[in-house]
């Protein structure tokens, strides 16, 4: 499955970047899933719901379906899924895009912004950088031999994407 990575520091860009991606692909008629990393304890259900009785009761999975969407949420004992358990729970689709998870071992895209423009160059520090996304607040500053895209250049960076994956090599 093709999967690459939207990274970069808190207000970055990178959920805005990720969002447009996905209208872009979708908008070609590609089927596009997402895994967002959450680096907190996060819960998607409201006090007070049937779903959310039901977990507090001590479900470790609770399903919730309707004739528009279905949500599993499942309790974890700690210790976070590994990219291949968590994309096995996905259909089958033509493209992942992950937000977060700067460790992972896949093609990344990182974002910077003027709001984080103080922090240190996160691609410098991480493995499968193949492209960056800016609001041009640092392109001169940054050391970096790859693509360097505007943020609003959707096209271009979807092209790019889909170029890498057309040319790159099956593991």
């Amino acid at each position: 499955m093709k999967a690459f990575c939207v990274t970069g520091w808190k207000n970055s860009g990178k959920t805005t970047l990720v969002e447009r991606l996905i209208s872009h692909f979708s908008t070609l008629g590609m089927n596009v899933a997402s895994i967002k990393h959450a680096h907190h304890n996060f819960d998607i259900d409201q006090e007070g719901t049937d779903s959310y009785r039901h977990r507090k009761a001590g479900a470790r999975q609770t399903l919730i379906t309707s004739s528009k969407r279905l949500a599993l949420m499942e309790e974890l004992s700690n210790e976070e899924p590994t990219l291949e358990q968590l994309i096995s729970k996905l259909n089958p689709c033509d493209l992942v895009i992950i937000e977060g998870y700067k460790s992972l071992p896949l093609p990344k895209i990182v974002c910077y912004a003027q709001t984080i423009a103080d922090k240190p160059h996160l691609h410098e520090q991480l493995d499968n950088v193949i492209a960056i996304s800016t609001d041009n607040c640092c392109d001169k500053s940054l050391n970096f031999d790859g693509e360097i895209f505007d943020r609003d250049e959707i096209s271009k960076i979807a092209d790019y994407i889909n170029n890498f994956f057309r040319t790159r090599k099956p593991a």
